[in-house]
């Protein structure tokens, strides 16, 4: 894969696909997690004499939505570039053509939601071409949107000079570490709603994993896979077969698969229901297990303590209802306590540990939730292909 060391840029204009799909609240962005991650890449190619014109999508609009423009997030920039960053009236067209071509060196042009553009998810060949006319060369710094083979993240690659931005470049790198070359113990902590969005990277740290340890409502379709009761829990129906295929797989394989061993369980999803804690994993019907139990957390807990190297992604429970956050809490202290590599697979993950106020305790917490399980199964990310 080229990287921005592949890449001359003095005098050039750059075309920059980031990931600025950050949340907003009331016109401003309530996290800039995201933007903060894309200042390395920006900031070495405005030092090395550059003009940035930087793409990005917001949401999901299937037209023009002012609700989804880019004005809060250019705004947020110019903070933290600590330059003017000038927000265009499209993605592409005369007008941005014309604010693209007067760009002088150490500039920033943001062109609007890319998805504003219904030929971006189609990977439309016009949209690319017009988006490469705007640069020199392109950088693809996106790694959350690197798993789709859009415009701005795969034609336009095809079409200009490219490499990787060093956030995209430090994600490839420090995913594939963990399953390349990873030091021992390695922890891989499952956790989230469903078994079939999941399996295929369970079944990858089988190979290479010393401990696999499952939480979250995914846990339900392994339980009933045992013949355990989940009283009204989520249990995705289509999970039980390859939670079955799993567990069967795990005693022929190196790796150690873990279960809870006890629940948090309560008579409805909401903050103020009855709730109790579970000793043993037979969910009553009327009830719903929506945490993992305090015996589970600290046997996690010292699992991961023991680690050389740890791979999170998804949470223990329902942690955004406050009686319910202990499980998803205590994984999280634990992994930001341990001595090893410890990577956050992104999503909720990563919305955890800033809740938690432990996001910068970590060695990697990744912009990308998607892409990060599709690098982690052994798929190829297109946007990442076409930088090849």
């Amino acid at each position: 894969m080229k990287t921005l060391d592949d890449l001359g840029v003095e005098g050039k204009k750059v075309l920059v696909r980031v990931d600025f799909n950050v949340p907003l609240k009331d016109g401003e962005v309530t996290d800039d997690t995201r933007i903060r991650g894309a200042l390395p890449t920006l900031e070495e190619l405005l030092g090395r004499g550059a003009a940035l014109i930087l793409v990005s999508h917001l949401g999901r609009p299937k037209e023009r939505d002012p609700e989804l423009s880019l004005r809060p997030v250019a705004d947020r920039l110019a903070e933290l570039i600590g330059k003017p960053v000038k927000l265009a009236p499209g993605v592409v067209g005369d007008q941005v053509t014309a604010l693209a071509n007067a760009l002088k060196p150490g500039e920033l042009l943001l062109l609007e939601n890319v998805r504003y553009e219904p030929g971006e998810t189609k990977n439309d060949p016009d949209l690319a071409a017009a988006l490469a006319s705007l640069a020199d060369v392109y950088v693809n710094d996106a790694f959350g949107a690197a798993h789709r083979a859009h415009a701005s993240t795969e034609g336009v690659a095809r079409r200009l000079p490219h490499a990787a931005g060093r956030l995209l470049e430090r994600e490839v790198k420090t995913l594939g570490g963990i399953l390349e070359h990873p030091r021992k113990p390695l922890v891989a902590i499952i956790g989230g709603a469903k078994v079939t969005d999941k399996i295929a990277v369970i079944d990858r740290f089988m190979h290479v994993a010393d401990t696999i340890l499952i939480g979250g409502a995914m846990g339900f379709p392994f339980f009933k896979a045992q013949g355990h009761s989940v009283g009204d829990s989520l249990c995705e129906a289509e999970g039980v077969g390859p939670a079955k295929d799993a567990l069967a797989q795990s005693r022929m394989d190196r790796s150690h698969l873990e279960l809870p061993i006890d629940l948090v369980i309560a008579d409805r999803f909401a903050a103020e229901a009855e709730h109790r804690v579970l000793d043993g994993v037979d969910v009553p019907d009327g009830w719903m297990g929506l945490d993992v139990g305090p015996r589970t957390a600290q046997r996690y807990a010292d699992e991961i303590a023991k680690a050389g190297t740890v791979f999170w992604n998804g949470p223990m429970g329902a942690f955004e209802l406050e009686p319910f956050a202990a499980g998803t809490r205590a994984v999280a202290e634990a992994v930001a306590a341990c001595e090893g590599t410890t990577v956050v697979g992104g999503g909720d993950s990563a919305a955890a540990l800033q809740q938690f106020g432990l996001g910068d305790r970590v060695t990697h917490l990744s912009t990308g939730g998607g892409a990060s399980l599709e690098l982690i199964e052994g798929k190829k990310l297109p946007g990442v292909e076409a930088l090849k």
